[in-house]
């Protein structure tokens, strides 16, 4: 039986009740995700330089964070939650190489919620942010090409897992993911050549 046994709906109920207020709803919703959440988040740190010792547990944390002060925010299933989990990973990884550049040039104090347990190289951070500069451009140009690769690079999704979020098949997965990635390192490398 497909009623609210099955994860997936059960999920997707549970967001549409969060939405409409109900906080017991994002309690009963975590252990339900909490687990698929940090495993795409080890998967997305294995693949991190050495070095870099930020773990998936602090990661998941400061999503869960960022997803409480949600307001007003519609969700359409599990798939999306995810896609917005991916971003959300994005984006605090970028916000921590970026406060790390800032503090390294001689920047205030800043909060930092991440840094305690995140260790990077300055190497590190400056490819993350080339990355994201090259991303926000792709943006323009290719939305599709930009979610693929937060979902695969960011999210840690596997092909098939961002063929489902995304509800492309796989094998346009696979081509604009490969498409994105000549893209990306051409931008960057490019970038780069005018920073030197």
């Amino acid at each position: 039986m497909v009623g609210s046994s099955d994860p997936s709906q059960q999920i997707t109920r549970l967001l549409r009740a969060w939405e409409q207020g109900d906080q017991s709803a994002l309690e009963q919703l975590t252990p339900l995700v909490y687990d698929e959440l940090r495993s795409l988040a080890r998967r997305r740190m294995s693949r991190e330089k050495e070095g870099h010792t930020l773990q998936a547990t602090a990661l998941i944390h400061e999503v869960y964070l960022r997803l409480v002060e949600f307001h007003d925010f519609h969700w359409k299933d599990r798939a999306h939650f995810f896609a917005v989990c991916a971003r959300l990973m994005r984006r605090i990884l970028v916000d921590c190489a970026r406060s790390r550049n800032s503090l390294k040039r001689g920047g205030q104090n800043e909060r930092l919620t991440l840094v305690d347990s995140a260790v990077a190289s300055p190497e590190y951070d400056m490819q993350l942010l080339d990355l994201e500069s090259a991303l926000g451009k792709l943006a323009q140009i290719d939305s599709r090409k930009t979610s693929i690769v937060e979902l695969r690079f960011f999210g840690g999704l596997t092909v098939e897992e961002t063929a489902e979020v995304l509800q492309l098949s796989t094998d346009t997965v696979m081509r604009d993911w490969s498409l994105a990635r000549g893209w990306l390192l051409r931008e960057m490398d490019h970038g780069q050549s005018h920073a030197d």
